[in-house]
């Protein structure tokens, strides 16, 4: 019997704010702190006039040049004052007070039809809050943060449960799926219950992990016969 392991994933595309607030690379330093406080974020892309991301300016970026070293006291409101305060101070000339002297380049960047969870594993690796999403030719299109991504994983125990039932029963009682049991606590599901020769275990668990919001799978299933198929913990797939 055929399993059902495939699993509609969130994808970038379906999450990302399309509405982004960006500089070029001559904007100036005064103008990036404003942009930065008046929508309360974290950072911007710098496009060229291709609308091709060049680089990302952060608030770090801003906050740091100003104080001349690399800490300026932490809290987001703190610096959130602190940019104010830059966006009224005298201007200063110089290459290095535009965007394209601040910013971090190259940018790192994700296409629409990634993966959240792919998107969430980059940010998590480059310790950054928010990516630009670019289209096949590398013009910005969207952006998504942390918060957008959050969204996915923050399903509740009940939800994950049903999702998770809806691609790793087979299809219809007849096959076994009223011997399957699954209970979730904290994103980690158990998967438990006699499992037919009809059922391959292997795709099972991989398609229970493969849902939005699993952080773990256990594997308590039973074979019909023997116990065999028992493993305590199985690894996401690759």
């Amino acid at each position: 019997m055929e399993m059902r392991t495939v699993v509609k994933h969130r994808t970038v595309g379906e999450v990302m704010t399309g509405e982004v607030v960006r500089a070029r690379p001559d904007t100036p330093f005064k103008e990036l702190a404003r942009l930065l406080a008046s929508h309360r974020i974290s950072g911007l892309p710098v496009v060229d006039d291709d609308d091709k991301v060049m680089g990302v300016v952060s608030r770090t970026d801003l906050t740091r040049r100003q104080a001349g070293h690399g800490r300026t006291g932490s809290g987001r409101d703190r610096v959130l004052r602190a940019l104010r305060r830059i966006a009224h101070a005298r201007p200063t000339a110089g290459p290095a007070l535009t965007a394209g002297g601040l910013m971090t380049s190259p940018a790192v960047t994700v296409h629409p039809e990634q993966r959240v969870v792919d998107a969430a594993r980059i940010m998590e690796r480059r310790h950054i809050d928010r990516l630009p999403v670019v289209d096949e030719e590398d013009r910005l299109i969207g952006i998504t943060t942390r918060r957008d991504l959050l969204r996915v994983f923050l399903r509740t125990d009940e939800e994950i449960r049903e999702a998770v039932a809806g691609v790793v029963h087979p299809r219809g009682p007849a096959h076994g799926a009223s011997r399957l049991r699954i209970g979730v606590r904290d994103g980690i599901v158990t998967l438990a219950g006699v499992a037919g020769p009809e059922i391959d275990t292997t795709a099972l668990v991989r398609a229970a992990w493969r849902v939005d919001g699993v952080v773990g799978v256990v594997n308590r299933l039973t074979a019909d016969r023997r116990d065999d198929s028992h493993v305590p913990h199985v690894p996401p797939p690759p």
